[in-house]
């Protein structure tokens, strides 16, 4: 039996467990942007480049400023402009979602301690205060504040510390098998697979996983 949980963020409680790449993908389409889905995975690896090597998302960004900036670099990269269009269509979606990801995080609450753990641009706060996820966990170990980022085990054991509890008393929920389920694996946890739409086909192992979830009612 758990005792506490760390949770990831981007892709597992603001997505659905969906990867980010695809739900921009989809959002794209919504808005018939003129370009391929090959040209679309390119820009978005450059973005997410750019954005990891340059110091463009500040401390003080939300949401939607942040995915403003991530989606104006992809557009710059693809020689198109409908940043806002793509920007407002995942912005009430992701508000519906986190949403969602809130009341099911609150019922745990009441029984589980937990934290956050999550590669991140240094504005998560930011972020859960404006989604309403403020106040629910007791800590928040993100990567670019602690300097280690997923898939390194060590940032896992950062989470387990923060709860006062041993390895095998915490359980670690994440829509990545490599960035989440492997490492936390190697950390001595116990694991769930938040299973939705990955970056790419290729078949997943779930036996990696002690559980595997397509929504996060599954966890109550």
């Amino acid at each position: 039996m758990s005792k506490g949980y760390i949770f990831d963020y981007g892709g597992t409680l603001d997505t659905g467990g969906h990867h980010w790449g695809k739900v921009l993908w989809h959002a794209y389409q919504r808005q018939q942007v003129p370009v391929t889905e090959e040209q679309f995975r390119e820009a978005y690896v450059h973005a997410e480049r750019t954005l990891g090597k340059n110091p463009i998302i500040k401390p003080d960004f939300t949401f939607r400023r942040t995915l403003e900036e991530k989606v104006r670099i992809e557009m710059d990269f693809l020689g198109v402009n409908q940043v806002q269009q793509v920007v407002d269509d995942l912005y009430e979606r992701t508000r519906q979602m986190t949403a969602h990801s809130r009341e099911v995080l609150m019922q745990l609450k009441a029984h589980y301690p937990m934290v956050l753990v999550s590669n991140f641009y240094g504005n998560i706060a930011v972020v859960l205060q404006e989604f309403g996820f403020d106040g629910i966990f007791q800590s928040i170990i993100e990567s670019a504040v602690v300097g280690i980022r997923k898939p390194d085990p060590r940032i896992f054991t950062l989470g387990v510390e923060a709860l006062g509890l041993q390895p095998g008393d915490v359980t670690v929920v994440g829509d990545s098998i490599d960035k989440d389920i492997l490492p936390a694996r190697q950390a001595g946890c116990h694991t769930v697979w938040f299973k939705g739409e990955g970056w790419t086909d290729d078949p997943v192992d779930e036996r990696q996983a002690d559980r595997v979830i397509t929504d996060l009612t599954q966890l109550i």
